[in-house]
């Protein structure tokens, strides 16, 4: 296997810079790791909180034991929080991960 799909498959499978650990371009994966580690903390937090608002209504009582009202409850918590970050993060999250894939084939290749 080339230097070239080694690296790529790191960035495009692993996670975001790490192909460009594997090539030591030290500074860009540490921004590329950063970022991607807000973008994730930022989803996963969101993600918890809606879990354990949804768990402690229906642990009170509000929502009743049943799939088809706590799927519309996620849905009407997803649409009623923050939605539109929970969307930029996302977008972030998957520009830094093909700027990761073509810039560590773009390394690769020039050295």
């Amino acid at each position: 296997m080339t230097r070239t799909t080694k690296a790529v498959l790191l960035s495009a499978l692993a996670f975001p810079g790490c192909g460009h650990l594997w090539l030591k371009s030290k500074f860009m994966a540490g921004l590329l790791i950063a970022v991607s580690m807000a973008c994730l903390y930022f989803l996963l937090a969101s993600a918890v909180d809606i879990a354990n608002d949804i768990s402690a209504k229906i642990l009170s009582g509000a929502i009743p034991l049943d799939i088809g009202k706590i799927s519309a409850a996620v849905s009407a918590e997803l649409a009623g929080t923050n939605s539109q970050q929970l969307t930029m993060t996302t977008w972030v999250l998957v520009v830094c991960w093909l700027v990761g894939i073509v810039d560590s084939y773009r390394i690769a290749k020039k050295t």
